[in-house]
């Protein structure tokens, strides 16, 4: 026995060199899907284990078998959650030319149904409206075709909801899918239980660089309120919005909740205190320009905020301050003293204004109100620009003006880089008892930006004033309604529209109308074009006569904001021909 050992070693020795020295076929897989749609295809060809050898150039004969061999069962497999339970697959495995073709003729077989939809959630979580519209939402339902992507998406959306509205104990308790083969049938069994709601609790706030207490102002909920998602959210927007911190955290301690009431934790890092910007800019309105500022972001503990802005442009020059103090409250209330200077050279006018401005701002009802008083004191020239002050019809004036002035500005945007769907509206009312003279002023200014697709917007744009005056004389020209330029008639000069005096020179109106229409089609994510129409008219009384203007532009989603370049040209106008250049940096709202 011990000398046969040797040879059976021998022999062993030999067989496996002659299976190393055997040659072993290592071609390409090619796998083929017949029988059913592209999407099932796609499910298919995710499932099975050949399609990770699929183009490989080393797949031997023992592994395209043993691949081909599964496919069957893995084709089967990639359907159920399609709603096909009985589903049927052949496979088919060639050697031609190199290549080893796997294919795979697949029959689905007929779609299983829900017959029962058994869905249960406890009132009074059920009665939410976040809760009640996931669970309308619920798919599949009766007589649906089973698709397991659906069902989870759905029990997870109620999941969500539940979470979101204080129930945070809530669990699917009961979750399952019951499926006879035989009948293409499926019962969905899903019970829900939620346990107590919880409530929002009191706020701390760690790393602030304000007094204790400050930051109350933005919490948006008292404590003993229920417990909400949305809640948090709009603290944390709050507190990002309010510009003192580079780092914003709130954090819901569920384990420290007492009474299921949760205490929240907010973490802030401060933000740089002083921030300096500047720039190069071009508008054909203005002429080229630069502008620079320095912002405090925060005085004191108190959280009171200076904010200094300068801009020197061809035609206009302007130097502000403004001094804010935020108020107590969840309103984001602030009280703010305003300085400024204005220089202003446009086709029709020339002035030069001081301004002093004393407001409170605050949240009111979806928009931002702002109420203030203002005075307003300058010389001013209006009419050929004011250049030669000895050429007839050229009017000067000298005025100061107190006025007290109410604002309503909203801003509704998908996206404020580049608005697919969104609208902005501002309305101002002013009224001046008369220094120099009394006036009423009312206007309103809307835009409004819907996708039409994918590539296109549509853009529509409004603005209407109208002013009673006691001497239009005494009023300077930012107090008066003109029209043209890149924000309001294309295709005409900044300001040059409006009423003229006896010489024929533009000298503004006391009512504005102007309409606006624009069609935007882009070719690549960055890059598109606009087809436009701008129509309406500064004027007196009823004297309205269109003006109108059309034309191409492009359109540039620039690193620094959105580029239009816009040529327009003025349609059937006595006084203006030719194609105006008009050129706008800026946000879309």
């Amino acid at each position: 026995m011990p000398a046969s050992l040797p040879r059976m070693a021998l022999f062993s020795a030999c067989i496996a060199v002659m299976i190393l020295a055997t040659p072993v076929r290592a071609d390409t897989l090619e796998v083929a899907i017949d029988g059913v749609d592209k999407a099932l295809q796609a499910a298919i060809r995710e499932r099975l284990t050949a399609s990770q050898y699929a183009q490989r150039k080393d797949v031997s004969e023992t592994q395209a078998r043993l691949l081909a061999s599964e496919a069957e069962a893995q084709a089967k497999e990639a359907l159920q959650p399609y709603g096909y339970y009985n589903a049927d697959a052949v496979s088919r495995l060639q050697h031609v030319a190199g290549v080893w073709r796997l294919s795979l003729r697949v029959t689905p077989g007929p779609e299983t149904r829900v017959v029962q939809l058994d869905l249960r959630v406890p009132a009074p979580a059920a009665a939410l409206p976040p809760v009640r519209k996931a669970v309308r939402a619920f798919h599949p339902r009766a007589g649906e075709v089973m698709d397991d992507a659906k069902y989870e998406a759905s029990k997870a959306a109620i999941g969500t909801a539940l979470l979101d509205n204080g129930y945070l104990d809530a669990k699917a308790a009961v979750h399952k899918v019951e499926v006879t083969r035989a009948d293409n049938r499926a019962d969905i069994h899903l019970h829900y239980t939620t346990g107590e709601r919880y409530k929002l609790g009191a706020v701390t706030f760690e790393g602030s660089q304000f007094r204790p207490g400050f930051l109350q102002r933005y919490v948006p909920w008292q404590t003993g309120d229920w417990y909400t998602q949305a809640d948090l959210l709009a603290l944390q927007q709050a507190l990002n919005d309010a510009d003192y911190f580079s780092i914003v955290d709130v954090e819901p301690q569920v384990a420290q909740a007492r009474d299921h009431v949760v205490p929240i934790k907010v973490e802030v890092a401060s933000a740089k205190r002083t921030v300096y910007t500047a720039g190069v800019f071009v508008g054909t309105d203005t002429g080229p320009g630069v502008r620079g500022g320095a912002k405090r972001r925060w005085i004191n503990d108190r959280g009171h905020t200076l904010d200094t802005q300068v801009l020197l442009a061809q035609r206009l020059k302007t130097a502000q301050v403004v001094y804010g103090i935020p108020r107590p409250g969840r309103d984001h209330a602030s009280f703010n003293l305003g300085v400024g200077y204005r220089d202003e050279n446009t086709k029709t006018s020339v002035s030069r204004t001081f301004s002093v401005a004393a407001n409170e701002t605050r949240d009111w009802h979806g928009f931002v109100r702002t109420i203030g008083v203002h005075l307003l004191a300058g010389t001013f020239t209006v009419g050929n620009s004011g250049n030669d002050v000895n050429v007839p019809g050229v009017e000067h004036g000298r005025s100061v003006l107190i006025y007290p002035e109410i604002g309503l500005t909203k801003k509704v945007a998908d996206n404020p880089l580049f608005v697919r769907n969104g609208y902005s509206l501002n309305l101002v009312a002013r009224a001046g008892p008369g220094i120099d003279t009394r006036f009423a002023q009312a206007l309103a200014s809307f835009k409004w930006i819907h996708a039409l697709g994918r590539r296109n917007r549509l853009i529509l744009r409004g603005d209407a004033g109208i002013t009673s005056v006691g001497d239009f004389g005494k009023l300077p020209p930012q107090l008066r309604f003109f029209a043209g330029g890149d924000r309001s008639i294309r295709g005409y000069a900044y300001q040059a529209l409006g009423p003229r005096n006896s010489y024929g020179f533009v000298v503004g109106g006391t009512r504005l109308l102007v309409g606006s229409a624009e069609v935007e089609h882009y070719f690549t994510r960055d890059w598109g074009m606009a087809a436009f129409v701008d129509s309406g008219d500064a004027f007196d009384g009823t004297a309205f006569h269109a003006q109108t203007g059309a034309g191409l532009g492009v359109r540039w989603r620039s690193p620094v904001g959105m580029v239009r370049v816009d040529i327009g040209v003025p349609i059937n106008n006595r006084y203006y021909h030719g194609a105006q250049l008009h050129i706008v940096i800026g946000p879309d709202l």
